[in-house]
């Protein structure tokens, strides 16, 4: 199983994918189906495809992370984004981020953030992409590296929180 994670992009219409790749027959395979036979209010998962009748290889499913908020973000979420997933996991193929000759063992499952208030059709689509292949990347690599997550850890900022002066410093004693 390879788990990688991705943030491309500024503001609205930044992409923040994590992706799960593993075997059809395995727990991924598994977590998978039972994702896709479960939707719930605001979330159905949907299998990606480069074009209608024209899936995904290997079959990913996309799992939208923020409830569909109406037509725009719908049509943001299915088709811009979607199609950016498309393109990142064909692209990681094409590359041999993903083995070709193993698709047919393998799924993928994409859970794609689409803020409810992106308005950028082509910056959706080209965040969504880069963001895709480079947490396909990371999931190869096992990215980041355990330093890498302690320090972020210690030091934690994310686009919707970063810790003001005077917060907790890595001891846990409060900064003067």
């Amino acid at each position: 199983m390879q788990i990688g994670e991705s943030f491309v992009g500024e503001g609205t219409n930044a992409a923040h994918v994590n992706t799960v790749l593993g075997e059809r027959t395995g727990p991924v395979g598994t977590a998978w189906a039972e994702a896709l036979a479960t939707p719930s209010s605001g979330h159905a998962p949907f299998v990606v495809v480069g074009r209608p009748g024209v899936g995904a290889v290997p079959p990913t499913l996309f799992v939208n992370k923020a409830s569909i908020t109406g037509d725009r973000h719908g049509e943001l979420t299915w088709g811009a984004a979607q199609a950016g997933v498309a393109r990142g996991v064909a692209r990681a193929v094409a590359e041999g981020t993903i083995e070709p000759a193993h698709c047919a063992d393998l799924v993928v499952i994409a859970a794609v953030w689409v803020n409810p208030a992106a308005f950028d059709d082509e910056a959706v689509f080209e965040n969504n992409t880069e963001a895709t292949l480079h947490a396909l990347r990371n999931g190869r690599a096992g990215l980041p590296t355990v330093d890498e997550a302690v320090a972020a850890g210690l030091e934690p900022f994310n686009p919707f929180f970063r810790p003001g002066p005077g917060s907790s410093s890595p001891s846990g004693k409060r900064s003067l």
